[in-house]
């Protein structure tokens, strides 16, 4: 069960990731687009600027290089919150993952007692049936002590 949620906490990482970088790479897009309109409308402007000198022809510069500016602020804010829920992700899926791995240490760690208690108990009752057969093989041959009854095997348990 451990390594099933392992497995599946870097499966969401490795998700998060790819969603982050593709965000990212849409996002490089979106400003390079956005650039190259600014840039077009930038030299159109100047173009113009050239060919009229009136206020009009400024105005579209300024207009344009606003423009620019607006769009460079909003793609940077989009950035910036794309990375900053991509970290929160992440951190989330960290978390997770941790929470994950204390509850299999703990299962991991009660199922240790379980089976140490099995297998003492286990122990206990194989020394005291090979107790009863040595017992019993001794009786067989003659060997067992005289006061002994033969017909009843002894029952020892030894302590640690």
């Amino acid at each position: 069960m451990s390594h099933e949620q392992s497995y599946r906490s870097g499966e969401t990482k490795g998700q998060t990731q790819a969603k982050v970088g593709q965000t990212m790479e849409s996002m490089k897009d979106k400003a390079q687009a956005s650039k190259d309109r600014t840039s077009e409308t930038a030299h159109s402007a100047k173009g113009t600027a050239h060919d009229k000198t009136s206020g009009a022809a400024q105005a579209t510069k300024d207009k344009a290089a606003g423009a620019a500016q607006a769009t460079k602020d909003k793609t940077s804010g989009e950035a910036q919150a794309t990375k900053e829920k991509a970290s929160g992700a992440a951190q989330a899926t960290k978390d997770k993952a941790s929470e994950m791995m204390e509850s299999a240490k703990e299962t991991a760690t009660a199922g240790e007692e379980k089976a140490g208690g099995i297998l003492q108990q286990t122990g206990q009752q194989v020394k005291s049936m090979a107790q009863g057969a040595a017992d019993a093989v001794k009786h067989t041959f003659g060997m067992a002590d005289t006061d002994e009854d033969p017909n009843v095997t002894k029952n020892k348990t030894l302590d640690h």
